[in-house]
């Protein structure tokens, strides 16, 4: 479905991220101590108890949706939460939480949210905007010096490429909206694209030596000519926080997000106690049945999924901790009383962003433009789901997605943890994806 487009791009990412230095990480994840999360937290309506029945029986068809999609041959399970008029009316569990099948899947779970955690890192760069410690218009280099030599790969080979000046030097903007110009796996770029593999950006030990690796790589694209999505953008500006702040963007992300709203259950690791609470990740065998992914987090749960504090997708959290950053953004910046962000700068976050391009429109669906950390829904009738214009959201590589509808102030929330395969082999069919069955069902049984 058009509308899921962003979530099969990011399934492909991940994997291609677990391909890189896969043996060299598994001792440093295992020791590297970044944010971790926090034991289960009560706190109010966002975090119900783990079982008992469902809030809203008008919901009952997101509850089907789900339970159709678990089961022997499904999913192994997952949960949904839908916030209505800024709180959260409703939060279901369905299925288990392990590959055995023995575990029954709880509202407490803890999930790899990978890119989901986009959204948050885009928070903590505006924080800075707001207080002017950071431009948006400002280039990239006036905050990491290493970038003002970047290039534009303008021809030749991998071992022989010819390269130019950029137009413009990318800005904290275009690395907001993917439009900096970093190969990104677009048509055309796959000198750019060998490029930066050969760079080892995963192999860096932290955000500095990624920041060092990727200044090194040469553009595939003038900054704000294209969409490309990848996560390059984003752990630089993370990079940039931890510069700015002087502070490391584990640590600034926790104080001046995570702690302010609530969201106690969600960080770049799980620690030893609450591992239990973690949902094994799969993918879909050869042979057509479900098995554990590759990834070091699937072997050793509740372990940071790269060596440093990944703002492109290095967060584990909950449905109920993501519903609270969920209501926050709906309510305008605050949530019980404590403000993360001016209203007019969520509004910001929520606007389409891609105004320098023609069309305005990102590149998984010519519906959506993109905000500051998600997709921005411009025309629902190229969108593919009725009544979605001015939604903003985001998915991750295993199959969770977020969508809020500020107007409404409505939102859904979809957690799963199964990454999709798109070289499976002939015959052999992958999980069916129920984002756009979720999300739809959601906000029409919430607009009865």
């Amino acid at each position: 479905m058009v509308a899921d487009a962003h979530d099969q791009v990011l399934s492909v990412t991940a994997a291609a991220t677990r391909r890189v230095g896969k043996a060299s990480r598994t001792l440093a994840l295992a020791l590297w101590g970044m944010v971790v999360v926090g034991p289960a937290a009560a706190t109010g309506d966002s975090t119900p108890s783990p079982h008992g029945p469902a809030k809203a029986p008008g919901l009952t068809a997101v509850h089907a949706r789900l339970r159709d999609a678990v089961g022997p041959r499904g999913y192994l399970g997952g949960v949904v939460l839908a916030i209505d008029d800024g709180r959260v009316v409703d939060v279901h569990a369905d299925g288990h939480a392990d590959l055995a099948r023995k575990r029954p899947m709880r509202r407490d779970a803890i999930f790899r949210v990978y890119s989901m955690t986009k959204p948050l890192a885009s928070v903590a760069v505006l924080q800075l905007v707001e207080s002017g410690r950071i431009g948006l218009d400002e280039p990239v280099a006036r905050y990491l010096p290493e970038f003002a030599g970047l290039r534009v790969l303008a021809g030749g080979d991998v071992d022989a490429p010819m390269l130019r000046a950029p137009a413009r030097a990318p800005t904290i903007r275009h690395l907001l909206t993917h439009t900096a110009g970093f190969a990104a796996g677009r048509p055309g770029d796959a000198v750019a694209d060998a490029l930066l593999a050969r760079a080892d950006l995963h192999g860096a030990r932290d955000l500095a030596g990624f920041a060092s690796r990727l200044a090194t790589v040469p553009l595939a694209a003038d900054p704000g000519t294209r969409f490309g999505y990848d996560g390059a953008a984003t752990e630089v500006l993370a990079r940039v926080v931890e510069v700015v702040a002087g502070e490391p963007f584990d640590v600034r992300l926790r104080a001046r997000v995570l702690a302010p709203l609530g969201m106690r259950d969600t960080g770049f690791s799980v620690p030893p106690s609450q591992r239990h609470r973690v949902v094994d990740i799969t993918r879909m065998g050869d042979d057509g049945r479900l098995v554990l992914d590759e990834g070091v987090s699937a072997r050793s749960p509740g372990v940071p999924l790269q060596h440093y504090p990944s703002a492109a997708g290095g967060l584990y959290s909950t449905a109920a901790d993501y519903a609270r950053f969920c209501r926050m953004l709906l309510e305008g910046g605050t949530l019980d009383g404590v403000r993360v962000l001016r209203r007019r700068t969520v509004a910001m976050m929520l606007e389409n962003q891609l105004t320098m391009l023609d069309p305005p429109v990102h590149s998984f669906n010519a519906g959506e433009g993109f905000g500051f950390g998600g997709y921005v829904v411009r025309d629902a009738a190229h969108g593919g789901e009725p009544g979605a214009a001015g939604r903003f959201g985001w998915s991750g590589a295993a199959s969770t997605m977020f969508a809020i509808d500020p107007a409404t102030r409505r939102g859904v929330l979809l957690l799963l943890q199964h990454l999709p395969r798109e070289d499976l082999p002939a015959g052999v069919h992958d999980l069916p994806r129920i984002a756009p069955a979720v999300r739809t069902t959601a906000f029409a049984a919430m607009a009865r």
